[in-house]
């Protein structure tokens, strides 16, 4: 389940005002404020201090003691790739519906897959793989429940828990059968810099810093990383404002005739029986959400970054509501 590319939506709907607003993805609309950095991070190859002074960083975000288990990549979609090419043929079983990344690279690389409901469906498999919360249904698993999975391996995708609380992590005190994924540029609003993090026991994390290989991030995204993940306070004012705008957010679908199914900080889940027209007329008026093939009554939407974005939303939706709809409700 893919959103954020705009080519191809540019091109159906080239006759669409601009800029255009694109509310396909979950990241955070209001980046981190990156300003300038130093010109050796441009110029010079990564230092293992830096990339060091970033897992120390990432390590105090996450709740994390030992930096030993804690990995660096260039995006979560990088370990997303590696991991299944580590373990031997398995049988997979991935809670669903959720990202469609881990079923293709689980099966890209030759294991044995089913897509489960509940991950109570998955105690025949041999690896399980949750996303936590879910993408795109907001669905979150209690850790005792997760902790309770009798598997070889536990993956478990946390790119969308950092403004929940620090317990509903399994990153600072990890089973010794799971690794956790953690995404740097959806909460920061940074997902140009590439940047992600796996969790896992020492042995595990070894294997996957030998494949990644050398200076795997990049001299800017060990920079960028380390001041954001230090900033507490950008942080908390950053869950203030998105849990304002998530609010906002559902009460205009509710208006437009959506049902919210779930979502998390950065996005909604809303069913409307006309999604995909709706997706088309938001299209034509320079407005990209997300439509689901498998789903078409589903429509997923990110946050607008600021009251134009909300303005054109809203006006965009009420076209398609009885004005008296709109005005009585």
């Amino acid at each position: 389940m893919h959103g954020g590319d705009l080519s191809a939506v540019r091109r159906r709907f080239a006759q669409a005002p601009r800029p255009w607003i694109d509310l396909s993805t979950g990241i955070n609309p209001v980046a981190y404020p990156v300003g300038r950095l130093p010109p050796e991070t441009w110029s010079r190859l990564p230092t293992r201090e830096a990339e060091q002074e970033l897992l120390a960083a990432a390590a105090r975000r996450y709740g994390i003691a030992d930096r030993a288990t804690i990995v660096a990549a260039p995006g979560t979609q990088a370990l997303i790739q590696l991991v299944p090419r580590l373990m031997p043929r398995s049988r997979v079983a991935i809670v669903g519906p959720t990202y469609a990344e881990h079923e293709l690279c689980w099966r890209r690389a030759g294991h044995d897959v089913i897509a489960v409901l509940d991950i109570a469906d998955a105690s025949s498999a041999d690896i399980v793989v949750v996303v936590n919360p879910d993408n795109p249904t907001g669905r979150l698993i209690a850790p005792p429940a997760l902790r309770a999975v009798d598997a070889a391996l536990l993956v478990v995708d946390e790119a969308f828990i950092d403004f929940l609380p620090t317990a509903a992590s399994l990153a600072g005190d990890l089973p010794n059968n799971t690794v956790v994924l953690r995404s740097f540029g959806k909460t920061y609003g940074l997902a140009g810099v590439r940047l992600g993090f796996a969790v896992a026991p020492a042995r595990f994390a070894r294997r996957l810093r030998d494949e990644l290989g050398p200076w795997a991030v990049s001299g800017p995204a060990l920079e960028i990383g380390r001041m954001a993940l230090g900033d507490e306070a950008w942080l908390q004012a950053a869950a203030k404002r998105l849990a304002a705008d998530q609010e906002r957010l559902d009460a205009l679908l509710i208006e437009a005739g959506f049902t919210i199914l779930g979502g998390t900080t950065l996005f909604r889940l809303g069913e409307h029986p006309q999604a995909t027209r709706l997706a088309d007329v938001l299209g034509q008026q320079g407005i990209h959400v997300r439509a689901f093939a498998d789903r078409p009554t589903w429509l997923r939407f990110g946050l607008p970054a600021n009251q134009e974005g909300f303005r054109r939303l809203t006006t965009a939706l009420s076209r398609q509501v009885p004005q008296k709809v709109w005005q009585t409700r």
